[in-house]
């Protein structure tokens, strides 16, 4: 891992499958927080979704690293499945912390998981490992102050970015799928390739 003192965007989720929106999303985020690369976590289980992959974990890699392929500021990480069990962001922070000494991370969510970090495991402790880049999401107002309120270590560590209103969902797709309802121009193509060959999701 890179010990060059970059900007190391980390982008966490289920990712199944990953989709054009997580990308339009990951390249707003990098330009407008200075980013040199941004790391894609699947995770192993969510904590607070009671949300659990459909497909394995060695299929939402494969997607991952067919979506990610001639990208250079684009990686996967597998820390997270690595570690097994619940995937908790601070545990995650912590290792790339120890790993990359001379980076400065991001970790990057939506304005929905901002109004939750107050409740996520150490929260105090995931702003000193990481700044938070938030990216607006559509019907979601952004309350900055309140979050400081709840979480006066928040201060000065959270930046928000506006993006795109982007139509797609992990979970949209995998219904259209389902339904025999194309998914192109809503996932790369390779992975939509994937997805077809293996018959993901549609059963």
């Amino acid at each position: 891992m890179s010990t060059d003192g970059s900007r190391l965007g980390i982008m966490g989720g289920t990712f199944d499958p990953i989709h054009l929106g997580h990308l339009i999303v990951a390249s707003e985020l990098r330009a407008s927080l200075n980013l040199d690369r941004i790391l894609l976590i699947p995770n192993a289980r969510s904590p607070l979704k009671n949300v659990s992959a459909i497909s394995s974990t060695n299929d939402r890699l494969s997607m991952l690293h067919l979506a990610v392929s001639g990208i250079d500021w684009l990686e996967v990480s597998t820390a997270e499945i690595d570690r097994g069990g619940v995937s908790y962001t601070v545990e995650t922070l912590a290792l790339l912390a120890a790993h990359n000494p001379l980076s400065t991370l991001v970790f990057l969510m939506g304005a929905d998981s901002l109004y939750d970090l107050p409740r996520w495991r150490r929260p105090n402790e995931i702003l000193a490992l990481a700044e938070i880049g938030v990216a607006s999401r559509p019907g979601i107002g952004f309350d900055i102050a309140g979050i400081i309120a709840a979480l006066p270590a928040a201060a000065g560590r959270v930046t928000t970015i506006s993006t795109p209103s982007i139509e797609i969902s992990a979970t949209d797709i995998r219904h259209r799928v389902r339904a025999g309802r194309p998914i192109t121009f809503q996932v790369p193509a390779e992975v939509e390739r994937y997805i077809l060959t293996n018959r993901l999701y549609f059963d």
